[in-house]
């Protein structure tokens, strides 16, 4: 077999944990304006339990404008939130809450230095509400 790789890039790999439904924590949440003027959370996920406790799971974004609204209501009922009516959330209150939440790896083109990445990400649905009787059972880590 011969290759050339003199135009093949490199690919930069940003994962901590291999793509499935992981037992989270919100670790962090960076508020950002959008240019519409609506804000935007960015959800930085950690492993909550179990051998990959501690990693770095992925990031999510909220969008609270009226496309994004709809995700918002899911994750946040997700999150325990009553989503039924108004709601005054700020994003300290989302540090420490925990759920099920489905990684996937996806890789795209670094439009300012032309090298291809891959990096976690949150499914669009990929939130299942964490009570009491789905905590994860270490016994049952897949490592």
């Amino acid at each position: 077999m011969e290759c050339d790789f003199s135009s093949v890039g490199d690919l930069e790999q940003f994962t901590s944990v291999p793509p499935g439904r992981h037992f989270c924590e919100v670790a962090e949440v960076r508020v950002s304006e959008r240019p519409d003027g609506s804000q935007r959370w960015a959800l930085r996920w950690h492993v909550a339990a179990g051998p990959l406790a501690g990693r770095l799971a992925a990031w999510d974004g909220l969008n609270f404008n009226e496309r994004g609204l709809p995700r918002v209501k899911f994750v946040l009922g997700r999150l325990g939130f009553p989503v039924e009516g108004a709601l005054r959330v700020e994003p300290r209150d989302l540090e420490g809450a925990r759920a099920w939440v489905t990684v996937k790896h996806e890789e795209y083109l670094d439009p300012g230095t032309q090298e291809r990445r891959l990096v976690p990400k949150v499914a669009f649905a990929g939130y299942e509400r964490h009570d009491a009787r789905s905590a994860p059972d270490p016994a049952d880590a897949p490592f």
